[in-house]
Order: structure tokens, then C-alpha cells, then sequence
């Protein structure tokens, strides 16, 4: 479903932006051939008279009125939000003004204009019946089509969510869990076992812990904010063992209890932070997480070196986390950096309703 999802051109141009203007065409000439009917008093006598034309342009207009009306407002506002029942109340009183609209175009320009006489009540019945029909017809059809392209939205947004968090994990694990690392940690451990066994455990617990929370806790869509919290003090700790001169804080304020986020989420800020910090006296990393009305605020800022660094802030994956947020909270989300000679913020706002 994946492959079909990135190859299948009938998916490409339902979804892709560039194909608007072919969409656009396409409808327009559904619409078209469902309005040109009206040019047909039998299916072998054309009507061309002016009465006929106004009320091809009117039942044209109409038909424009039901589609866009549905799929830029109605299906947007309540059927893609799962309000069923909002949709389908907004749905019966627009169908009822489009009915009696439809009814008096049928009036003026079919009806009157061929026998020039008023329509019989079971006439107008069954023109209102047939009317009701077509146009719940129609609003269903335009639904349908707009909920099959909406499936397609997310399935895309959900094959390239998890090439971004693919990306995002092999970066980390690539730079951070490195043979370096790895042998500062174990060696760190082994020097202290005599000395102070249980400074060595607690290395050896923490280490355990970020190992386990990358290669399994991350395998899932959502953690608990906490448990991502949990991982980055332990980072943190293990760091301070080879950074003395460093300080390192990080803060947390609010009710934390019932939230949830993508894993991993805020480790690239924090290695960034880790890694450009000076080493001298007086440098610093600070951290801290702030939630208020489901919005939690991530603030993370870290002294640089007086000597330029000559690794490149950000890069590739500073570029994959901003692609990650955009697709896990599209219009929900705000980034801010601020990169001066003396220190490098990042400031990330996130509404998670």
C-alpha cells in the first residue's frame, strides 16, 4: 500500500498540489456534462432559446454553489473533524435551500418556458422528489470523493512521518551512540567499580536505560512526555561525568500526567546543545519544559564556544526534525531559533489538543 500510495498516479493527482488546476478542469467538466442537460426537451430535440440558456447558466452556477459549498466548508469544518451529526444538520438545511432553488429554476426555465403553462401539483411532486434525490446523490458523491482523498492525505503524511522518524532515529543513534561514547561510559564505569561501586551502578543503570528506551519504547507513535523527560536527564547525568565544568538544568512546570508525544522528539535540540557547548568554566546547557491548557513550551539554550566551532549547527538534522514537527503537528506547532555569538536557543511551542 505504501508503494501504491508514493507511485499510483490517480493518487498523485488527487493529492499533489500541482495537479490543482487539472482537478479544477475535471470537475468543471462533470459538472457540464451534468448541467448541459437542461438543452434537451427529448433526447433528440436541442433547445436552444435564450430562456434555455439563462437556465443552463443558473442550474451551471447552482451545481457549482452545491460542490464547493460542501467540499471547502461543510466537509472541512465538520465531517473531516468526525461531527457527524453537525455535518449532517448543516447537510439537511443546505439541501433544503438548494432544493427550493432548484425548484424555481425548474419553474422559470423548463416547465413555463416549454408550455408556457404553470406545472401541475404532482409535477412540481415529482420535480421536487427527483430534485431531493439528485442533490443527496450529489452531496454524497462529492463527500465520498473527498473522504477517499483525505484517507490518501494521511496515509502519505503517515509513510512520511515514518521515513522522518526513521531518519531522526538513525541520526541519533549514529552520532550519539557512537564507539566513542560507548567506551567513555564502560570506561568511566570500570575506573569507579573499586573506588565507588555504586557511582559505577549508577552509570551502568542509566546507560541501560537510554539503550533500552531507543531500541524499544521508541518503536511506538506516542510516549508519555515523561518517560522522554526520564530519558534526557539520564543523557544528561552521564554527560555531567564528562563534562565537570558544564552545568547542565532542566525544568519542568505543569501537569505533565496525561501527556503524550512522538518519541525522541526533543533529542536532537538537546544533543545539538551537548555538543556545542564550551567545555570552560561557566558553560551551560538549560532545559525547560512548561505545560498550560494541553500547549506545552520546550525551551532549551546552551553557551558556545569563544572559539567558532567549525561543525555546522543544525544541518541535516536540525532539517529532519523541522519536517518531522510539520508533519506531526501541521498548523500546531511553532519553532524559533535564535543562534548569537555568545549562546544558541531553540524555543518550540507545541498545541496539543
Amino acid at each position: 500500500m505504501k508503494n501504491l500510495l508514493n507511485t499510483n498516479s490517480l493518487t498523485r493527482l488527487l493529492i499533489e498540489p500541482e495537479y490543482s488546476l487539472l482537478r479544477t478542469l475535471l470537475l468543471q467538466s462533470a459538472i457540464l456534462a451534468i448541467s448541459i442537460g437542461i438543452f434537451f426537451d427529448a433526447p433528440d430535440k436541442l433547445n436552444l432559446s435564450t430562456d434555455r440558456i439563462l437556465g443552463w447558466f443558473s442550474y451551471h452556477l447552482f451545481l457549482n454553489c452545491l460542490v464547493y459549498v460542501n467540499k471547502n466548508l461543510l466537509f472541512p469544518r465538520f465531517l473531516a473533524k468526525n461531527k457527524m451529526a453537525d455535518y449532517l444538520i448543516s447537510v439537511v438545511i443546505f439541501t433544503v435551500f438548494a432544493l427550493c432553488i432548484m425548484v424555481i429554476l425548474q419553474e422559470l426555465f423548463y416547465d413555463i418556458a416549454v408550455t408556457r403553462q404553470q406545472p401541475s401539483p404532482i409535477a412540481i411532486f415529482f420535480s421536487i422528489t427527483s430534485s431531493l434525490f439528485a442533490i443527496v446523490l450529489f452531496l454524497t458523491g462529492i463527500s465520498a470523493l473527498q473522504l477517499f482523498k483525505q484517507w490518501l492525505i494521511n496515509n502519505h503524511r503517515i509513510h512520511e512521518l515514518q521515513l522522518a522518524t526513521s531518519r531522526i532515529q538513525q541520526h541519533f543513534l549514529k552520532s550519539q551512540i557512537n564507539p566513542h561514547f560507548l567506551f567513555n561510559m564502560i570506561n568511566n564505569a570500570n575506573i569507579l567499580v573499586d573506588d565507588d561501586p555504586i557511582t559505577a551502578s549508577m552509570i551502568l543503570k542509566k546507560f541501560e536505560d537510554i539503550l533500552q528506551y531507543q531500541f524499544s519504547e521508541t518503536k511506538n507513535a506516542l510516549v508519555p512526555l515523561l518517560n522522554d523527560i526520564k530519558f534526557l536527564e539520564d543523557y544528561l547525568e552521564l554527560e555531567k561525568l564528562r563534562r565537570d565544568q558544564c552545568d547542565f538544568s532542566l525544568k519542568r512546570e505543569g501537569n505533565f500526567d496525561s501527556i503524550t508525544v512522538p518519541p525522541l522528539l526533543f533529542v536532537h535540540f538537546v544533543e545539538n546543545a551537548v555538543k556545542h557547548s564550551s567545555d570552560r568554566k561557566g558553560s551551560y546547557v538549560n532545559m525547560e519544559f512548561k505545560v498550560v491548557n494541553r500547549k506545552l513550551y520546550f525551551f532549551c539554550e546552551n553557551s558556545k564556544p569563544t572559539t567558532p566551532s567549525k561543525r555546522v549547527i543544525g544541518g541535516l538534522g536540525l532539517e529532519n526534525i523541522k519536517r518531522r514537527l510539520a508533519l506531526l503537528y501541521h498548523k500546531k506547532h511553532q519553532l524559533h531559533i535564535a543562534d548569537t555569538d555568545q549562546r544558541y536557543t531553540v524555543t518550540l511551542y507545541l498545541d496539543l489538543q
